[in-house]
């Protein structure tokens, strides 16, 4: 493994003693592997895990999220204390047949879990392929479609987000909620995604509409929104749509309508904040949305680029996540098991503390921020344990 330059240690020691207290909480020891189970770790040998990246393909984005992915998993092999990790890297060229081809070469080079691949179609390929073996699979995917049997998704779903976004605008008064949705796939899994958590909450979903997605189909759904929010007297407006699609528009046609963050608490299920620009976006004034833990985000980002030099890609903590959880599980010697992977007390990375269930999704703990004055200002911030305020 390649040393790391100058890695400062006082956030590492800090870091890992809140991941230890997280699992000591309530992991208990497996009598060893079973059905979707996994391999005990042996005591005082490095953990074989394979890391799977979608890199060997010739796409340069794949490319560069491979290094990041690689960087941030090695950044977190050097915060763990007493665990020694032997990172095995395998390309899958971003596809299910590389992917398969790479888990396979895993479980045959003794790899005891595999952390990745990202995309959703590799990460169900990899899991079929090493299911037979006993070996579970952190993939770095948020597609809940994929999770379950011996694969779990590492990235930030839309339950988490709809969920904890509509139990905080519960919370403040705004719990009575309009939905708005573009006519996609994408779209149509996060409008899902955000019933399922009115239901599971103290808010109402007093209506809900959809438009294609293209410019004059979401500047011709404003007056219509603007009526129905009118007449179902709606505290919020939840958008699944981002930036990179109708938010670009719409809160500015429904200004025009006078409908704005003033009058009607306005929602976004995907980060409104991203790109940069849209924090000046006059409409987007007052927007909620969720994100990870600041705190932790920004000092990842500063000890990443002080180790490697330039940011990390977004997508790269997950892999910090994924070392964090295999190191604390294999301090305690624990099997990388189902039942050891779905702690309740969970685990803490990167992105804030997360912990693993059951069904193959996970639970992030995440913040509540505004824009205001073209800023971002958390509002409620990430939960820091699991059973408090967030949850």
């Amino acid at each position: 493994m390649p040393a790391l330059p100058n890695i400062p240690r006082a956030f590492s020691a800090r870091f890992l003693a809140l991941a230890a207290a997280l699992v000591l909480a309530a992991c208990t020891p497996t009598a060893g592997p079973g059905p979707g189970g996994g391999p005990r770790v042996q005591a005082g040998e490095p953990v074989p895990v394979a890391l799977l990246v979608p890199g060997g393909g010739g796409n340069a984005g794949d490319a560069v999220v491979s290094r990041d992915l690689e960087n941030a998993a090695r950044l977190a092999i050097a915060d763990l204390e007493g665990v020694a990790v032997d990172l095995r890297v395998y390309p899958t060229g971003g596809t299910a047949g590389g992917a398969q081809a790479a888990a396979r070469q895993a479980a045959d080079e003794g790899a005891l879990i595999l952390l990745g691949p990202l995309y959703a179609e590799a990460a169900n390929a990899a899991g079929r392929t090493v299911a037979g073996d006993g070996l579970n699979v952190l993939a770095f995917s948020n597609n809940a479609a994929i999770a379950g049997g011996n694969v779990f998704v590492l990235g930030n779903t839309f339950d988490n987000v709809a969920g904890r976004l509509t139990a905080y605008a519960a919370s403040q008064g705004k719990g009575d909620i309009f939905l708005v949705s573009a006519q996609t796939t994408a779209e149509e899994a996060g409008r899902d995604a955000v019933a399922r958590a009115v239901g599971a909450s103290r808010a109402n979903l007093v209506g809900n509409l959809s438009f294609a997605l293209n410019e004059a189909a979401i500047r011709g759904a404003a007056p219509r929104i603007a009526e129905q929010v009118r007449a179902t007297g709606a505290d919020s407006i939840f958008f699944t749509s981002g930036n990179a699609g109708a938010m670009a528009f719409l809160p500015q046609y429904l200004r025009e309508q006078g409908i704005s963050s003033q009058t009607t608490q306005f929602i976004g299920l995907t980060r409104l904040d991203i790109p940069p620009e849209a924090l000046s976006q006059p409409g987007l004034q007052g927007a909620w949305f969720a994100l990870p833990d600041p705190a932790l985000q920004s000092n990842f980002r500063g000890r990443y680029a002080q180790a490697f030099g330039g940011q990390p890609h977004p997508l790269a903590g997950l892999a910090y996540d994924g070392i964090a959880a295999i190191g604390a599980l294999a301090a305690r010697g624990d099997a990388l098991s189902r039942s050891s992977l779905t702690t309740g007390s969970g685990f803490v990375g990167v992105n804030g503390i997360f912990r693993l269930r059951a069904d193959g999704t996970n639970e992030r703990g995440l913040a509540v921020a505004q824009i205001r004055n073209n800023q971002v200002v958390v509002i409620d911030p990430a939960p820091r344990r699991f059973g408090g305020a967030g949850f």
